[in-house]
């Protein structure tokens, strides 16, 4: 089985960085029979901005452009999405959201009209969030900051989808002492990518 690893980091030794290739580390050493790939949108050039073309395409009145198209295709052959990302005011950073703005998009993630209603199209793909936060599990948990989070990206993004989200971790780098105990966890995520979590959605 696939998996696409995104991250959405501007530096290539940062902890975020090292975490998206240890859970890459995580699902290959599980089975020698599973692949991942890296998705870098920083080193890709990725475009998040939401321009009038997406706007258009949003309402089915144009196609996706082919940078759009090619995120589509890619997501198309995997079997799990897992977004690895630092928390920058309370959610995700804008190139990560951009690229989720562009890319689940009507017609392809869900299918929605006045007449219709909502026909969520992303069954199929189980979702694996790793968020890190600067700030203790207290400070988020007293401001009700974990909560928002979860209605936000979970609930808000991937329900709507219908794409399932199997592991949805806030991992806070004040809580663990050092960055190998944050290592340790997201490599071990990894392994259980493709556990039996995954018959959830089948």
């Amino acid at each position: 089985m696939h998996a696409t690893i995104v991250v959405a980091h501007p530096i290539h030794q940062s902890l975020t960085q090292e975490m998206a290739r240890r859970v890459s580390e995580g699902i290959v050493a599980a089975d020698a029979g599973h692949s991942a790939e890296i998705v870098d949108l920083m080193v890709e050039g990725f475009d998040p901005r939401f321009t009038a073309r997406d706007i258009a395409v949003l309402a089915e009145e144009a196609a996706p452009s082919q940078d759009v198209l090619a995120e589509q295709a890619r997501l198309d052959r995997s079997d799990a999405l897992v977004l690895v990302y630092p928390v920058y005011w309370w959610s995700m950073p804008a190139l990560l959201k951009g690229w989720i703005d562009r890319v689940f998009v009507n017609g392809w993630a869900y299918d929605y009209s006045p007449k219709k209603g909502l026909v969520k199209k992303l069954g199929r793909l189980p979702i694996h969030l790793i968020a890190i936060g600067a700030a203790d599990r207290g400070t988020y948990d007293r401001h009700g900051y974990t909560d928002a989070m979860k209605v936000q990206i979970d609930h808000g993004i991937f329900n709507y989808c219908g794409a399932p989200v199997l592991t949805s971790e806030l991992l806070h780098l004040p809580d663990t002492g050092a960055p190998l105990a944050l290592l340790d966890r997201t490599e071990a995520i990894g392994r259980g990518v493709f556990g039996e979590r995954l018959a959830e959605c089948a």
